[in-house]
């Protein structure tokens, strides 16, 4: 008969409060992990039931949004909310957590587990300098992508250097992403500009473009379309939303640069 209540029953075995706490403890901090740096809810909703189901703990239950995780252990009478407040695109970590999940599910114990996780969350992000050149780097090779000349390198180069070292540093004092992306926006089409009217650029809106790439939220795009493709619609709008912000921070930064000169 539709309709019917549907039953839960209690677990077979019971175990004691500080395996149940381990277990949470490993289940509920790898999903704020891989949610920290970037992972998809569906993945992190997955791995947490997997961990908490490895040891023998069924009836889990996992919502996960952008900005919060809600973990339960339904038959234990454990439940966490968590909330979210700093996010990067770290895939070093999130892969580093899928491979915990891999060799617990292959049997290791619950304490190594614990110590392997505590080492994951210690693990520092890229010094800011890395960053800063990676900004760079990536401007240049955008810029032969877009078969750019080889006289605008310095200038896509600079763009993107700068436009890393502005965004990451402000993050560093405001958490309002709009801003710092509209700045680090405005400061490439200042480059771009400066270095075609006053030095040995060819080609401005080629340096502009691949300049801007570094801030262009690409794993954030493809993850709103996955996670809207899985079904996890909540999150698929709001990344998407973040998405489109970004996009317009871009273009309202070099837009209005454009639009003064």
């Amino acid at each position: 008969m539709s309709g019917e209540l549907e039953i839960i029953e209690a677990p077979d075995r019971v175990y004691s409060d500080d395996f149940v706490r381990d277990v949470f403890y490993i289940a509920i901090n790898s999903g704020k992990i891989l949610l920290e740096n970037g992972a998809e809810t569906y993945r992190i909703e997955d791995t947490m039931a997997r961990i908490a189901s490895r040891y023998g703990i069924e009836n889990s239950q996992v919502f996960v949004t952008p900005t919060v995780i809600i973990f339960s252990m339904n038959d234990y009478a454990l439940t966490q909310t968590v909330r979210i407040e700093e996010r990067a695109n770290n895939l070093e970590k999130v892969d580093s957590i899928n491979n915990l999940s891999r060799r617990i599910s292959g049997g290791l114990p619950l304490k190594k587990a614990i110590d392997q996780l505590e080492t994951i969350h210690e693990a520092r992000m890229f010094p800011f300098w890395l960053l800063v050149l990676s900004g760079g780097i990536i401007g240049i090779m955008f810029l032969y992508l877009f078969e750019g000349a080889l006289g605008d390198v310095a200038g896509a180069f600079i763009g993107g250097a700068g436009g890393v070292l502005i965004m990451e540093g402000l993050l560093r004092y405001t958490k309002l992403k709009f801003f710092t992306e509209f700045f680090a926006a405005l400061f490439i089409g200042l480059v771009g500009i400066i270095y075609v009217e006053y030095g040995p650029g060819g080609m401005l809106d080629t340096i502009v473009i691949a300049s801007v790439m570094p801030l262009v939220p690409g794993v954030l795009i493809t993850n709103a379309i996955r996670e809207m493709i899985r079904g996890h619609l909540l999150a698929g709008i709001i990344k998407g939303a973040e998405a489109a912000l970004t996009a317009v921070a871009i273009g309202a930064g070099v837009g209005l640069v454009f639009m003064l000169s």
